[in-house]
């Protein structure tokens, strides 16, 4: 008999693999974890997040001929999520006559920042996307010339 699908279970590690991880259920079948459901986060290596024998709390992701599909990240509480990008709720602006009788803060000239990492790396990040868009020009005008700019008689 499969698990139901949407229920959480308890299980080990039974081996580790590049692309996932087997977990051995406790009625004495066995599933898969997909590296994509390890963690909610980038998984490049599954070592990183599972050890061979470790106890693991998995959803039922589907049950069908005999493959058990698993989740450990879907049977993880739900973590605070931040909020979605995109169109904000309408909100209706104060009349022109009421933003006239509220002062308007003043903001100071931002002062210059002293060059940190971060900024070294955008100026060798900005020389890079040059020199690499002059080369690409070049490139690129170098093969439209052998791409048949000349015509055969």
């Amino acid at each position: 008999m499969d698990p139901q699908v949407g229920s959480i279970l308890e299980g080990k590690v039974a081996s580790i693999t590049k692309f996932g991880a087997f977990v051995a259920l406790e009625s004495g079948k066995s599933g898969l974890v997909h590296i994509s459901e390890i963690a909610n986060t980038f998984v490049n290596d599954v070592h990183d997040f599972l050890q061979e024998g470790q106890e693991v709390k998995v959803l039922v992701l589907s049950a069908e001929k005999g493959r058990i599909n698993l989740s450990i990240k879907k049977a993880l509480p739900p973590q605070e999520r931040p909020a979605p990008r995109g169109p904000r709720p309408f909100a209706p602006r104060p009349a022109a006559s009421q933003q006239a009788d509220r002062p308007r803060p003043v903001q100071a000239a931002p002062k210059p920042l002293p060059l940190s990492g971060d900024q070294a790396f955008e100026d060798k990040l900005k020389r890079f996307l040059s020199s690499s868009e002059g080369k690409m020009a070049d490139l690129n005008r170098s093969m439209d010339g052998k791409r048949g700019g000349r015509r055969r008689r």
